[in-house]
């Protein structure tokens, strides 16, 4: 009964160690400037505050999505979306607006708006992607 313990206590050993040597080579291969495939950072971010109760804000995000996905935002952050959903502009899919908030089409599905029961609307215009 005790070497049966003896060799799984060695198994579970020898996958933790292996697990953690996958883990330090993983994060190795992650060197400086790469993203993680899936994930999402914010690399330029402007906010125009000149006219009273209007805050205009522009945002650049950079990220390393999985085939079929395409940059989009999800809880009003930048995220990997389905890229059927940007085809399609059926905005409101990716879940773009923080809780509480109700999520609309522009009339002319150029957008979407995230409206809060206090009557606060933010409005949100995707830039068409420029030429590489």
């Amino acid at each position: 009964m005790q070497s049966g313990a003896r060799t799984l206590s060695a198994g579970g050993g020898a996958s933790i160690c292996c697990l953690l040597l996958l883990w330090v080579t993983y994060s190795h291969l992650l060197r400086e400037g790469q993203l993680a495939v899936g994930t999402c950072e914010i690399v330029m971010l402007n906010r125009d505050s000149s006219v009273p109760q209007r805050t205009v804000a522009r945002q650049t995000a950079r990220c390393a999505c999985r085939r079929g996905q395409i940059a989009g935002t999800t809880r009003a952050r930048p995220a990997c979306v389905d890229v059927r959903i940007v085809k399609s502009r059926q905005w409101c899919e990716m879940g773009p607006c923080v809780e509480g908030e109700l999520c609309g089409l522009l009339f002319n599905r150029s957008g979407w708006t995230c409206t809060k029961g206090s009557g606060r609307i933010k409005t949100v215009t995707p830039l068409p992607k420029e030429p590489s």
